[in-house]
């Protein structure tokens, strides 16, 4: 069969009775799963270990999910070296190969669709439409990055000297750490892992404590692709007790990082330090916060506006690292579009994330409803509330969705990264005063302008410090291949996931030259 080319995934209708009931019978079948242990996974060794790390649903947190076996120093002792001794011959299976493992796991992936978007709805708190939407990215990742080692497994162009051959080509750099987020738990979690794997690396993947049980499914579909043994091992664990270890160990020659800005700058630092037998530079990939803006001005389609705002900031909680958490209007439309900001989010149900009737879900555990509740503390002391800011009656991590106004550029609320469904408005003087406003911060990831003129198109284009920006449309759900995606300054080292580029990161140029 020949491989066609990239297209995304196509997402599930769920106003489509059949889907529906498709999903509802995916959810069931989870629930029959809850409570089952999941191992490390090292080499072709399955290992279960006293101590366990136990996955909760956040829609109600007395339900366990399941557990995972929670490894030690001494397991990442035991992966790196397996690593090591794979890699020997996993490097020299030709790119087109490693490819075909990617396209046999994402085929595996779409049949079970349903089943991993319904794990996400009870693991991670995503509502159905979110939850398959992470698992249709999951699969994207995976037929795209095949398909770009397909392509840089071509000899590279070079310019031809008499009397000499010259070649130059891409080989793989060792055995590294993926160390992937809770709130894309399968999409950037595949990404990660799967471009290391496809051009020619060993992994040792360390999940989310919040979310380690799709971790393992997606360790197992990897294995029934029929990856060989040792290429991808399996090690969750605490943070406090197995990361800086995984960081500085001699043996891991990368570390390919997704999540906060504080970690991902201790990982940089600790990863910068030459440990006793390393022999490398290690290489870090990491793509970490974000305090993304979405800019009005006066010409703007009020009513989209509104509905890009919404959107963006309570998409998941607000819990996406592309999330509007600033709304910076001109003045001339501030109190209208305000208005119909507010009227919108009025209307998002909130509850329990198996309910398709439910706009919004839990956020992802107690740690992070007590972060986002002490900045709406802050909000309601400094600031005007619009709307939500209270608890709700319930077992879960629900808070409603939540709008400050009048919120002053500079301040704790504007400047600081909440990861939850908490929306700065800022009031700008004009577009000049707004776009400032927008790049007044340490983050650089996504950004969105509406305005009906191109000169401020062109300017923003130009001037709006952002990785990803968007025109007249909402700041998240970026689509791989279409919108390569990473930020500058603080959001990470922009590398640009789901990019022609991307692959380039895990791997280095070799050059030949021989003379005749």
């Amino acid at each position: 069969m020949a491989i066609k080319p990239y297209h995304y995934e196509p997402l599930t209708d769920f106003s489509v009775p059949e889907n529906r009931k498709a999903m509802e019978e995916a959810l069931r079948e989870v629930r029959s799963q809850f409570g089952l242990s999941y191992p490390l996974v090292i080499g072709a060794d399955r290992i279960d270990t006293e101590k366990k790390i136990v996955s909760v649903n956040p829609s109600n947190p007395q339900q366990v999910i399941g557990s995972v076996s929670k490894a030690d120093t001494s397991h990442i002792d035991m992966a790196l070296e397996t690593g090591w001794k794979a890699f020997a011959q996993w490097k020299k299976v030709p790119g087109p190969m490693r490819a075909r493992y990617l396209y046999k796991a994402a085929a595996i992936m779409r049949r079970r669709k349903l089943f991993l978007s319904a794990l996400e709805v009870y693991e991670a708190g995503k509502t159905w439409t979110e939850a398959e939407a992470d698992v249709a990215e999951a699969i994207d990742f995976l037929e795209y990055y095949g398909r770009q080692m397909e392509r840089l497994s071509e000899p590279v162009p070079l310019i031809p000297l008499d009397d000499e051959e010259d070649r130059a080509f891409y080989v793989p750099l060792g055995v590294g750490a993926i160390i992937p987020p809770w709130n894309f738990p399968l999409a950037i979690l595949t990404g990660m892992t799967s471009a290391a794997i496809v051009t020619g690396n060993c992994v040792i993947l360390k999940p989310a404590s919040a979310t380690p049980i799709i971790g393992a499914h997606f360790a197992e579909i990897m294995r029934e692709a029929g990856l060989p043994s040792g290429v991808l091992n399996f090690v969750p664990g605490d943070g406090g007790t197995i990361g800086d270890y995984i960081v500085t160990h001699p043996l891991t020659r990368f570390i390919s990082f997704t999540g906060s800005r504080e970690v991902g700058l201790r990982i940089n630092q600790l990863a910068a330090q030459v440990s006793p037998g390393q022999k490398w530079i290690k290489r870090v990939v990491a793509e970490m916060g974000g305090k993304d803006a979405i800019v009005v001005d006066e010409t703007a389609d009020l009513d989209a506006a509104a509905e890009g705002i919404v959107t963006s900031a309570f998409g998941f909680q607000g819990q996406k690292c592309s999330a509007c958490s600033r709304a910076i209007i001109v003045d001339d439309v501030y109190d209208l579009l305000l208005s119909k900001i507010v009227e919108r989010t009025k209307k998002l149900r909130v509850g329990p994330a198996d309910n398709l009737n439910n706009h919004m879900g839990p956020v992802i555990d107690e740690k992070a409803y007590e972060k986002i509740f002490g900045y709406i503390q802050w909000g309601k002391e400094n600031a005007k509330l619009q709307t939500g800011g209270t608890t709700l009656d319930g077992e879960g991590y629900f808070i409603p969705p939540t709008i400050f106004s009048d919120v002053a550029p500079g301040s704790k609320l504007e400047q600081e990264e909440v990861f939850g469904p908490v929306l700065a408005v800022i009031r700008a003087k004009d577009w000049s005063d707004a776009l400032k406003i927008a790049n007044d911060t340490e983050y650089g990831l996504t950004g969105s302008v509406y305005t009906a003129r191109r000169e401020r198109i062109e300017q923003a284009a130009d001037e709006f410090e952002v990785g990803n920006l968007y025109i007249n449309r909402k700041c998240t759900g970026a689509i791989v291949g279409a919108h390569p995606f990473g930020g500058f300054n603080m959001s990470g080292t922009d590398s640009k996931t789901g990019s022609p580029d991307y692959l380039l990161l895990f791997m280095q140029m070799k050059v030949v030259a021989e003379r005749f």
